[in-house]
């Protein structure tokens, strides 16, 4: 229960931070900006945080470059979310990611050799029609461009890698070196970026956004790496679907938007997809 209780804090604190960068991501700071700033950010808080408990040896990776490949997952997902979040919105941001457990079961097929079974693979098949009803890309009430569904699409890709990779090294890594070494490696490619491209100037309210979004995103990344250190991957992927109550309730508070009845029909199809796979595999278990 307690592992379960930080799966959703871990998913409510990153609903906050995905709603700070879509307010962020509507100034002219490039992508990359906005990742190096985050990164800088999250490794001072994380720092700070390790300091005041007389803990700062945790901050050190055991395995460098296992952390290394896993953080530059982190880092292509989370440019991708700083796209996506300028180019659809945030509930239908959310609907578009719970496409995980779909794509982690397509990828076990290719890839490991798992047997899928009829049911499990008429379920895929259902998620995959959610989203095509959710996006509705023939319709005039459609919501969002092909970059945020794109971008979206990355994520999921790498969301679905790294959380079974964060499942393998949190038996050697603290969660807390899982976090900050993903922000060291934020902000050294965000900055190597301003440096070789472009890099617009800073307000006090951008960065003030900036440090709450790595605030939210570094306590939901000790959350998560916690929950899945006591129990499995699939069991804290099933609470990923909270976000898409917490991620609608934040929509309306701030920029009042509602779902359209399309996205409600596609979610409602691609939610009940997940929670069918995560039975199957639990049955299995």
């Amino acid at each position: 229960m307690g592992a379960i209780g930080l799966a959703v804090s871990s998913f409510t604190l990153w609903v906050l931070a995905d709603s700070t960068i879509k307010v962020v991501g509507r100034s002219r700071l490039p992508a990359y900006e906005i990742i190096a700033f985050l990164g800088i950010f999250m490794c001072a808080f994380l720092a700070l945080h390790a300091l005041a408990r007389r803990e700062i040896g945790l901050l050190w990776p055991t395995q460098p470059r296992r952390q290394l490949v896993r953080s530059c997952l982190d880092l292509v997902n989370n440019l991708c979310v700083v796209v996506a979040l300028r180019h659809v919105p945030l509930t239908l941001f959310y609907i578009l990611i719970f496409l995980a457990p779909m794509f982690i079961t397509v990828l076990a097929a290719v890839f490991l050799h798992e047997r899928v079974g009829v049911r499990r693979a008429l379920t895929v098949v259902a998620g995959f029609a959610g989203v095509v009803i959710a996006v509705n890309p023939f319709g005039a009430s459609r919501q969002g461009d092909w970059i945020g569904f794109a971008a979206c699409m990355v994520c999921v890709s790498c969301f679905s890698v790294n959380m079974v990779w964060s499942r393998v090294l949190t038996r050697t890594e603290t969660p807390e070196s899982l976090a900050f070494f993903s922000g060291v490696v934020m902000a050294v490619a965000g900055l190597a970026a301003m440096l070789g491209w472009h890099a617009e100037p800073l307000n006090g309210r951008l960065l003030a956004g900036l440090f709450a979004v790595a605030a939210f995103g570094s306590a939901g990344a000790i959350c998560f790496f916690i929950a899945v250190k006591h129990t499995s991957a699939s069991n804290v992927s099933q609470y990923h679907y909270t976000q898409l109550v917490t991620g609608a309730l934040v929509s309306y508070l701030v920029w009042r938007e509602l779902p359209t009845v399309w996205m409600v029909l596609g979610g409602a199809l691609i939610v009940a997809s997940g929670l069918y796979i995560a039975l199957l595999a639990r049955r299995t278990a």
